[in-house]
């Protein structure tokens, strides 16, 4: 049974990965892109040179050059692949546009129109090529802050990266800006014939091993100042508090590398790198480096190593945990990490270096704030060769940041979760206060909507199902598990209660657009609106096209996942919670004409419509507890349960269809209430004639007395 509670919860979270590479947008002509954005060019040359550029020309004058990223700066984006964009700055270094020509983000799937992500690209045309640009906070002396894209973080920050030092190249190779420096470093090299035994006081003594401590004070006073200043603030009392530890290194030189991990497992390690890749050690305590961005998008997203103008982000792949350390005298880490340094970052080991972490404080539903923090690191001469320099230009690489997760709203989720567990295990208490019981849960049904639905975008959709099948059929990772926590949550949650008592919890209590449907129905009967009830015999055959929706997603999705998120937008979940119904007219109708339906029928949507609830509702059958009690009288012929459920779950025969009961506990208040149950009321009698039959059976008359 272990097991197959394991296997359940694994499936049901895994639903939940990204769609990487799923949606494509169609790529653009960079020509035809370069005619409309100058209609005035007599001539615009063959891409060519080094780097790759095009020449736009008006009669003799230079109007501009421009260039694809892919050719100048290729980087990995969120999808794994990166957004190849058009980029045109004129003969002063001003951005003129820059436009996406081709990129594989999954934004649409997000709930993000790609609308958005081109509105972005289109910032640029404000800026030169010499600004030292960056993705939020901002602008101070040292870069110029421009706006993000919440949601796509990962996305707009490589693509300012790839648009930046692409720009950088191609000014600098035309002459209309110059190198930072005239001369560049030479990589230096690891002397991988030196080695002397040390323990870890040792390598901390010498600078072998360098140390970054932050105590919670440190980062109120990094946040003073800003909307964020008292978000998590520590009390006074806390200020020392241990927020982060971190221990940095190189391990791939042998006096380091082979005294941490043993002779074996650096053997091992530099055997796993190419020629010009180095291995960063991190060992933490406290505050997570590994945060949860590399999870949801390959990316981590707290932690980066900074050599001059270049930031080196991690991906999944890059890196390693550690198990165990093989030296003497080392403390105890909650995290250990070993991430590689890929050669196309051109890393100088022999280099001063940093390693930042970035802390995340959230300001509103979608807005948050950053700082980082950033310890420096001098390789110590005798670990390396170092060249002397030589005369050639630097190109600049443009710092990355990655988005860090929502830990607070996990932890309300949690709480709320919990509050449901108690709900349904004090069940049997609780249907005999139903006053309070419909306060509660339509207290937590608003709470669902707003909290989960609006605040957090915690709605699940059917598409998330079929990008999990889509990854069965191709390259499925467990890298790819665990995405947005808020889903993650969610879906262990549904994993579980759908294991232990069927769909019917998640459908009736955390379902945001679910919960939506019924508070407003509760808006319609306040009102005394006229309530529609669907003959029996029609309704159960109505049941049936939420199944054959799910069947004809399910087909698509077969040929084409994006064409099936296009068909999915039956679900009105992307119009209402992620996009707020910030959308084009169509989609906001069909949302708002289902939620106006609620208020003359209970939840139509979910009864009739819903593809979710049809695939989830497949495993209802596997529920390990029926905790909804029925008598021999129910249906036959007692049918108050039947006539008070709103959302019909319960046949003319009084059971419980529990495919499509939604777990409302109304008819449990009806089983227990002698005022309204039948049956209950019947028994009650008979036990009351009983009794006063007993009571005149026992008394004397006073006539017999004698």
């Amino acid at each position: 049974m272990i097991r197959r509670l394991i296997a359940i919860i694994c499936l049901l979270t895994s639903l939940v990965q990204p769609s990487h590479a799923l949606f494509v947008s169609p790529p653009k002509d960079p020509v035809i892109a370069i005619s409309e954005l100058f209609p005035s060019a007599t001539s615009v040359s063959e891409k060519q040179g080094t780097p790759l550029l095009w020449t736009i020309h008006e009669k003799d004058k230079i109007l501009a050059y421009a260039f694809e990223t892919n050719d100048l700066a290729r980087m990995p984006a969120y999808s794994g692949e990166p957004v190849n964009m058009l980029v045109a700055i004129d003969p002063q270094g001003q951005y003129i546009a820059a436009k996406v020509l081709e990129h594989h983000e999954p934004i649409i799937l997000a709930g993000i129109p790609e609308a958005k992500l081109f509105q972005f690209a289109d910032q640029y045309a404000n800026f030169k090529v010499s600004d030292h640009l960056k993705i939020g906070g901002s602008s101070n002396s040292d870069y110029i802050a421009i706006d993000g894209l919440s949601g796509a973080t990962v996305t707009v920050m490589v693509m300012n990266a790839s648009i930046t030092k692409a720009a950088n190249k191609a000014a600098i190779a035309l002459g209309i800006i110059k190198p930072v420096s005239d001369f560049i470093q030479p990589l230096s090299t690891i002397k991988h014939d030196i080695y002397a035994k040390a323990s870890w006081q040792q390598l901390l003594g010498d600078g072998s091993i360098r140390k970054l401590s932050l105590n919670r004070g440190d980062v109120d006073d990094a946040f003073a100042n800003t909307e964020a200043a008292h978000v998590n603030e520590a009390r006074n009392d806390q200020k020392q508090d241990l927020f982060a530890e971190l221990y940095y290194t190189l391990g791939d030189v042998p006096s380091i590398g082979k005294n941490l991990f043993g002779d074996t497992e650096y053997q091992w390690l530099m055997q796993s790198i190419q020629p010009d890749e180095h291995l960063l050690v991190v060992f933490g305590n406290g505050y997570s480096y590994k945060g949860s961005g590399y999870v949801r998008g390959g990316i981590f997203d707290r932690i980066q190593l900074l050599q001059k103008q270049n930031a080196i982000s991690f991906r999944d792949l890059d890196h390693e945990r550690v198990t165990d350390l093989h030296i003497d005298g080392a403390p105890k880490f909650q995290e250990m990490s070993i991430f590689r340094i890929r050669s196309h970052h051109e890393f100088d080991p022999g280099g001063d270096w940093q390693v930042e972490l970035l802390v995340r404080r959230q300001t509103g539903p979608i807005d948050s704030l950053f700082t980082s923090f950033k310890a420096d690191y001098a390789m110590l001469e005798k670990y390396v060769d170092t060249p002397a320099p030589i005369m050639l230009p630097k190109a600049l690489s443009i710092n990355e940041r990655i988005w860090q997760e929502r830990q607070l709203e996990i932890i309300f989720l949690m709480g709320l979760i919990g509050i449901l567990i108690l709900i349904l295990f004090f069940q049997d208490v609780l249907v005999h206060h139903p006053i309070f019981l419909r306060r509660l849960r339509h207290s937590f049904l608003l709470a669902t909507v707003v909290l989960v639905g609006w605040v957090w975008g915690g709605q699940l959709s059917i598409v998330n199902i079929f990008t999990f099948l889509q990854a069965l059929m191709t390259n499925f990772t467990w890298s790819l598990f665990l995405l947005d926590p808020i889903i993650f949550v969610l879906w262990t949650t549904a994993a579980v209660t759908i294991l232990l008592w069927g769909r019917a919890v998640y459908c009736g209590w955390l379902c945001p657009f679910g919960a939506l449907q019924e508070l407003v129905n509760i808006v319609g009967r306040f009102f005394k609106l006229p309530q529609i009830q669907v003959p029996f015999a029609i309704h159960e055959r109505l049941w049936a096209i939420k199944y054959l929706i799910l069947l004809g997603l399910f087909g698509v999705s077969l040929e084409s996942l994006a064409t099936a998120e296009q068909f999915a937008e039956v679900e009105p979940f992307k119009t209402v919670f992620l996009l707020k119904f910030d959308r084009q007219w169509p989609f906001i109708a069909w949302a708002t004409l289902l939620i106006i339906a609620s208020l003359f029928n209970q939840k139509t949507f979910c009864r009739y419509l819903c593809p979710l609830g049809a695939a989830l509702s497949v495993s209802s059958h596997v529920r390990l507890f029926d905790w909804l009690k029925r008598r021999p009288d129910c249906g036959t012929p007692c049918q108050a349960c039947a006539v008070q459920c709103e959302i019909q779950a319960i046949s003319p025969d009084g059971v419980i269809n529990k495919h499509e009961c939604h777990y409302c506990l109304d008819c449990q208040v009806t089983y227990f209430d002698q005022s309204t149950c039948p049956p209950l009321k019947k028994k009650h009698r008979k036990m009351q004639k009983k009794r006063a039959q007993q009571l005149s059976e026992n008394q004397i008359p006073t006539h017999n007395i004698a």
